[in-house]
């Protein structure tokens, strides 16, 4: 399994509205290195719902419930969709200024690239993310 992170503006669209759909399709990502992440996601992959610009917080984990195919929203085949499911809602939010001030999270793409939409998160972010979600 691996893990990712995708990112969200809540105002247009949130963790309670994709809790409220049950599923989503991931559309409309036109950078090279966020369409090949979603080109490597695999049935079952868990994914951080991070929102973006109000909140800057990993609220949720969602979980990849169809892998890449042909974005909907273009012709382009150079662009990919994933559909995604929500798996389960984070104990606490983690915020950016929180994993921002955690020495070990300093290689995470959400810090190192950060206009990267949909990134990649090893074994080990991922569970020291679950942790700070469980302690703060």
């Amino acid at each position: 399994m691996a893990y990712w992170l995708i990112k969200s503006e809540p105002f247009k669209y949130s963790w309670d509205q994709f809790v409220k759909d049950k599923k989503t399709t991931w559309d409309g990502v036109r950078n090279y290195a966020a369409r090949n992440n979603l080109r490597d996601m695999k049935k079952g992959d868990l994914a951080f719902f991070y929102h973006s610009n109000e909140g800057l917080e990993i609220v949720g984990i969602a979980k990849v419930v169809k892998e890449a195919y042909q974005d909907p929203s273009t012709t382009d085949p150079a662009w990919l969709a994933v559909d995604f499911a929500p798996h389960k809602k984070l104990k606490k939010p983690v915020t950016l200024v929180r994993m921002k001030a955690d020495p070990f999270l300093q290689n995470m793409s959400l810090i190192r690239l950060s206009r990267l939409s949909v990134g990649s998160i090893t074994e080990a972010e991922w569970n020291h993310v679950l942790g700070l979600s469980d302690s703060e």
